[in-house]
């Protein structure tokens, strides 16, 4: 099993940053994708972000430029460092982890709120 605690939301202004961060526990040597999805108010999840145990990385055409996904293995903590946020950018954002063959596990959420 693999838990996952998301952190670092809040609120900022059009414009800002944030840096959210996503720490694993359990089984974390199993992972071999970490992501980060967003929710908007009315709206069905969709993908940001994501990283592979290999280093790749992928981006939604909607955050590239903007958004960088990045680890720190010493923490399994996996993090997005959103700059220049965007009105459209709020929404509730999850962290999820892909197990192989086992499971795909998310956290509990993180409100991210950009003020215009």
């Amino acid at each position: 099993q693999v838990q996952l605690v998301e952190s670092g939301g809040g609120l900022v202004q059009a414009g800002g940053s944030l840096r959210l961060s996503c720490a694993a526990s359990g089984r974390t040597w199993t992972i071999d994708n970490t992501g980060w999805f967003r929710q908007a108010s009315g709206k069905e999840r969709e993908f940001v972000a994501t990283m592979w145990s290999s280093g790749s990385t992928a981006y939604a055409d909607s955050v590239k430029g903007r958004f960088t996904i990045s680890r720190d293995n010493a923490k399994n903590t996996v993090y997005l460092q959103m700059n220049n946020l965007e009105p459209e950018d709020t929404a509730v954002y999850y962290c999820r982890a892909v197990v192989p063959g086992v499971n795909v596990f998310w956290g509990q959420g993180t409100q991210v709120t950009v003020s215009s």
